[in-house]
């Protein structure tokens, strides 16, 4: 599978993917932000809208509204979603943004057994921006996606009165958790080993790093509005758990705010920070 094939060019990719556990129709040429429409057969068969960038191929769920894959210009996976009831860390709790989780409703997650479903519509489309705007079933919360070139962008544009909301990276960096796995953040210059937990609250710009030593590159997430909120990592077997206001399973976010993930083509602390910079001044 793609996934773990590291030797495959992006561009390869995008050719034979229709033949992969991504299924999908090709998009236009042309565009640096591209939609297409298939299927993520990895992640248990959801129709998705997909996305492919000239730094990663997004896969987005139609019904969950949350992202299953996210795959690098090696074509790997730093998601790993699948919907196999029972599978945990393994598959089922994976992707981003699991935001909506028990609190009037769940959603916004890549579609599992748990996750209640929404309804979309593409609202803006061109050579630079996709935007997709995700509306809760029980109408009380909505989501934006905006893909540009560089990275993709979730906001939480409504909250359900009296609720409150997390957002989560659940995933595999590189494709799989090992002992080569690291992590930063805006917190220190520090390189941690991938088990090394914290809790508190990020200084702003608000932003994390995974990576992989084998890998020359790093997946990031920044929050675009600083907060005194408390936010958390921790690993488990199977998966990274990172939570922009989480904190010992406690949720904080009770306003709409403001979302980025995506990829970094370097593993250096200070070109990473020159991205954040650049996205949230």
């Amino acid at each position: 599978m793609f996934k773990i094939k590291r030797s495959i060019t992006f561009f390869t990719l995008c050719l034979l993917i229709a033949s992969c556990t991504h299924v999908h129709e090709r998009a236009p040429t042309g565009r640096l932000v591209q939609l297409s429409h298939g299927t993520d057969l990895s992640a248990g068969g959801e129709a998705a809208y997909i996305v492919t960038t000239p730094s990663a191929v997004f896969y987005l769920g139609k019904e969950g509204g949350g992202l299953s894959s996210m795959l690098d210009k090696q074509g790997i996976d730093w998601l790993g979603f699948n919907n196999k009831q029972g599978s945990g860390w393994k598959g089922e709790y994976r992707g981003f943004p699991n935001s909506i989780h028990k609190q009037d409703g769940s959603y916004f997650h890549a579609m599992n057994a748990g996750t209640e479903p929404s309804t979309s519509v593409v609202t803006l489309e061109n050579d630079n921006h996709l935007q997709i705007v995700f509306t809760s079933k029980n109408n009380q919360w909505q989501g934006q996606w905006d893909f540009y070139p560089d990275r993709c962008d979730f906001t939480m544009t409504k909250v359900s009165e009296g609720y409150k909301y997390w957002i989560l990276y659940e995933g595999v960096p590189n494709g799989e958790i090992n002992e080569t796995d690291y992590w930063f953040g805006s917190m220190d210059k520090k390189i941690r080993e991938i088990h090394e937990p914290f809790s508190g609250d990020l200084p702003g710009p608000e932003w994390v790093a995974f990576g992989d030593t084998r890998s020359p590159r790093v997946l990031f997430l920044l929050q675009h509005e600083d907060d005194e909120n408390l936010d958390e990592y921790y690993m488990r077997p199977y998966m990274t758990v990172f939570g922009f206001g989480r904190n010992d399973g406690s949720k904080y976010f009770t306003t709409p705010k403001k979302f980025s993930i995506g990829f970094v083509e370097s593993t250096n602390y200070s070109d990473v920070e020159n991205v954040i910079k650049r996205i949230a001044p």
